[in-house]
């Protein structure tokens, strides 16, 4: 059978299926439960090492952040040279001893190791989204693309949630050992899957005459940039604009309200990508417009209607966003080496967060909580105005 060898690269050779995508995006979901839905926690778990105040958990938020910048070329590279699934198994298998050594650490300095670890060795997202573009092309790529990107969303939701309920019974820090089963289980998974070849239409010399001039790769990595920033600014000081604004919210509603533009994502991707997927530089525009709106909204919102009309916009926005960077992207890949691609991709998009978690410790110690939603604003609106100048320019 041709299954048995390693890397068959034959001009017959088709992509994956639906069912397999959909297993490659469930191995996501479940792989991003503790990277995802731990951080949070970390002013609950830095006393018991040591740090009393809770001083390093802000800087231990981005360290995984930074170090998956770091890695994620040399592990796209790698992947290009010795095969995408070879090196998604790779990082799944990196998030697990991250974990496990993360839950087993009795000390600040071992336990800021293992998240460095957890960054450098994971990079499940490039790693999943390049197996997936050496194997599809165009629609089905941009597809599968979005779907990732409601697995990411759906396990925003999911993993604290899941965490906070079994804190009761589980430290947060010791949850790290029980989470650990998680990625282990998805490189088990995986290894069932093919490796991915690409369908032979998209091997051709159509290629190259179709491929993306290197100007539309680096507007690409603009555009990822401005968009994570521009998002995840208005993150890390929302509870407590919430809990000013809205004197005596519980935690459950104010949860609710950072995870409902997420919720947004998952319900409307689906449409948006049929909608925006023949002009994505306009849909883009649109998109960070949305943003802008939703996150000048945050400013004068003093009530929970406002909040939440505001946090959809917002959904909305992201939606129109990642779903048209994912068409982009997909567009990029053709011709191109995935591995490398969606590495830089990564690093882009992670220099994005960093920024995003700098800018917004600046302006919350300056003028408040507020202050971080207002130079989101700015920034989505230029990217806006960018996104309008060069919707026509040639593919």
């Amino acid at each position: 059978m041709t299954t048995a060898e390693p890397l068959p690269r034959t001009a017959g050779t088709v992509g994956l299926d639906r069912r397999q995508v959909h297993a490659v995006a469930a191995c996501y979901f479940v792989a991003s439960f503790a990277a995802l839905g731990l951080p949070p926690y970390l002013t609950e778990i830095v006393p018991g090492l040591g740090d009393r105040d809770g001083h390093w958990a802000g800087l231990l938020y981005i360290v995984p952040t930074v170090f998956t910048a770091l890695g994620a070329p040399l592990w796209g590279r790698l992947a290009d040279r010795f095969g995408q699934k070879r090196l998604l198994l790779r990082a799944q298998l990196g998030l697990a001893v991250s974990f496990l050594l993360a839950g087993a650490a009795d000390s600040l300095p071992a336990f800021t190791v293992a998240l460095v670890f957890q960054g450098f060795l994971g990079g499940t997202f490039s790693a999943t989204n390049g197996y997936l573009a050496a194997a599809l092309d165009g629609s089905q790529l941009s597809r599968a693309l979005t779907l990732m990107q409601g697995s990411a969303r759906a396990a925003l939701v999911a993993a604290p949630i899941l965490v906070g309920t079994l804190s009761p019974w589980i430290d947060p820090h010791r949850q790290y050992l029980v989470l650990a089963v998680l990625p282990l289980t998805a490189a088990v998974l995986l290894n069932f899957l093919p490796e991915p070849v690409r369908p032979a239409a998209a091997r051709t010399g159509r290629d190259a005459a179709e491929a993306d001039p290197p100007g539309s790769l680096r507007l690409l990595y603009t555009f990822e940039f401005a968009f994570v920033f521009a998002t995840i600014i208005s993150f890390p000081y929302l509870i407590t604009l919430v809990q000013q604004r809205l004197p005596g919210v519980n935690g459950a509603v104010a949860g609710l309200l950072f995870a409902l533009p997420h919720l947004v994502y998952l319900v409307g991707a689906g449409r948006v990508h049929s909608a925006v997927e023949a002009r994505p530089r306009t849909g883009l525009a649109v998109g960070f417009a949305l943003v802008a709106l939703g996150l000048a909204g945050h400013a004068p919102a003093h009530s929970l209607l406002t909040f939440a009309l505001t946090r959809a916009v917002l959904g909305l926005g992201m939606t129109f966003g990642l779903v048209c960077l994912a068409v982009l992207a997909a567009e990029a890949a053709r011709g191109r080496a995935p591995g490398r691609m969606f590495g830089t991709r990564e690093t882009v998009s992670k220099c994005g967060a960093v920024a995003a978690g700098l800018a917004a410790a600046l302006a919350n110690g300056s003028s408040g909580p507020a202050a971080p939603v207002v130079t989101g604003t700015v920034a989505a609106l230029a990217a806006a105005l960018l996104a309008l100048l060069t919707r026509r320019s040639p593919r």
